[in-house]
């Protein structure tokens, strides 16, 4: 089930680009105005479960904040295409190429559309999407272009209100995706959930261990009776491991939903409190039981060397989280000795392995949403000052990409935001290019 959130003009659009999706229910949250998204998606979420969100940048950003954490998400943004199929059909009216005001189209589009159409780009004035940009603005944007421009200017807008607001007094074409647009956001939403079900489903471990100082025999029995009649570990297999252990064999997603999705272990200091003894845990998740039980033991080998009661997981492809304290410590994420990967990308952007793995973390845990220099700061644990710098630095080795602005106070001014690239950055591997070989 995939929640859909259109402006009521856009609602044939939508139905048509999602024709061809099989296997899929779409659930609609129709909109007049931009003030009501919020209020729409609060009621529709109360009501209704859902599997998947897709959203306009508009809607997406009225409604973030009202999401289920981990919930799938897409975000249909238009993209150099549209902007190209809209500069035609305006030609088709007789209005000419340029000049033309644009909103919400990145700006890297639009030079991009300009460069391959030969357009004169002093000809074209662009007003790029910003989570605070407000209706008003953006038709006071393409008011003083047209005041610039003259009669023979038109106007591409994405948003359906600023085409309200502006019919009969200045051309306007729609910048809306094509309905290929919507449907590949669709289609690339749906894969995205099947392989995030098929991920849950993938087999795992968990390795509960007791302090050695603890009376083994009394601590170990307590602690499976203890397991045993939690309600979250129902539907797992539980045995002993050792003289003072204890092994939780079940799928994935069970052990997601006791560590709060890899932050959070509640149940050792649950167990902690009935056995009057320190517990240590560690996950293993890989392509057989034995693999999955094996990372386990490491990872809770791991665990019982810190000072605190916490948790690891291991996963065969690498990957470690921890440490997983018992109320909730922020998720610290990196790669087993750091993987070449990790060592070289930090070389070619010259920060430490560490901070790249950390990076990785945040980039894990945010999902695509986006971050102030002051937020990273917080996640990190490091000054303003020093949250800036590293932006910046990220921002030189292509590491971050700039996705608009936030106001936080009436007052104050927009604080930039930033989207993390640090996955995109390891899977492409744009250090192993000879260019950047050499010139390093």
């Amino acid at each position: 089930m995939i929640g859909v959130v259109t402006h009521v003009t856009h609602h044939e659009l939508f139905h048509d680009a999602a024709r061809t999706l099989g296997g899929v229910d779409l659930e609609w949250v129709s909109y007049d105005h931009e003030d009501e998204i919020r209020d729409k998606v609060a009621e529709f979420l109360r009501t209704t479960r859902l599997d998947g969100f897709l959203a306009g940048p508009v809607p997406y950003t009225a409604s973030q904040e009202l999401l289920p954490p981990g919930l799938p998400v897409g975000v249909i943004r238009s993209s150099a295409l549209d902007l190209t199929l809209a500069l035609y059909r305006a030609q088709e009216r007789g209005w000419g190429r340029t000049p033309v005001s644009i909103d919400t189209f990145p700006a890297e589009a639009v030079e991009a559309v300009a460069t391959a159409l030969d357009l004169d780009q002093d000809q074209i004035d662009c007003l790029p999407y910003a989570p605070t940009q407000s209706v008003d603005e953006i038709v006071a944007f393409h008011q003083a272009a047209y005041e610039r421009f003259g009669e023979r200017s038109y106007v591409i807008s994405v948003r359906a209100a600023v085409r309200e607001q502006l019919a009969g007094r200045i051309q306007i074409m729609s910048g809306m995706p094509v309905p290929a647009t919507i449907r590949t956001e669709l289609h690339e939403l749906a894969l995205r959930i099947e392989s995030e079900r098929a991920s849950a489903q993938r087999f795992a471990a968990g390795v509960f261990l007791i302090e050695a100082s603890a009376d083994e025999e009394r601590a170990r029995i307590g602690l499976m009776n203890h397991l045993l009649n939690t309600p979250e570990f129902a539907g797992a297999w539980i045995e002993n491991r050792g003289r003072r252990g204890v092994v939780v064999f079940a799928h994935k997603a069970l052990f997601e939903r006791i560590t709060r999705n890899w932050v959070a272990v509640p149940a050792l200091a649950e167990a902690a409190a009935a056995l009057g003894a320190q517990i240590s845990a560690g996950f293993g998740v890989g392509v057989s039981a034995r693999n999955c039980v094996l990372l386990a033991e490491q990872a809770a080998a791991r665990a019982e060397l810190a000072d605190e009661p916490c948790a690891y997981l291991f996963e065969d492809s690498g990957v470690v989280i921890g440490p997983m304290g018992p109320a909730g410590e922020a998720l610290r994420f990196s790669y087993r000795e750091h993987g070449d990967e990790v060592e070289h990308l930090a070389k070619y952007v010259g920060l430490s392995a560490t901070t790249v793995s950390r990076l990785a973390a945040l980039d894990h845990e945010l999902q695509g949403r986006t971050l102030s220099p002051g937020e990273l700061a917080g996640h990190l644990g490091i000054t303003d000052q020093s949250g800036r710098r590293l932006i910046r630095t990220l921002d030189a080795g292509g590491l971050v990409s700039v996705e608009g602005t936030a106001q936080h106070h009436p007052k104050g001014r927009p604080t930039r935001l930033y989207r993390l690239r640090i996955a995109q950055a390891l899977e492409a591997q744009p250090w192993s290019s000879p260019a950047a070989t050499s010139s390093s």
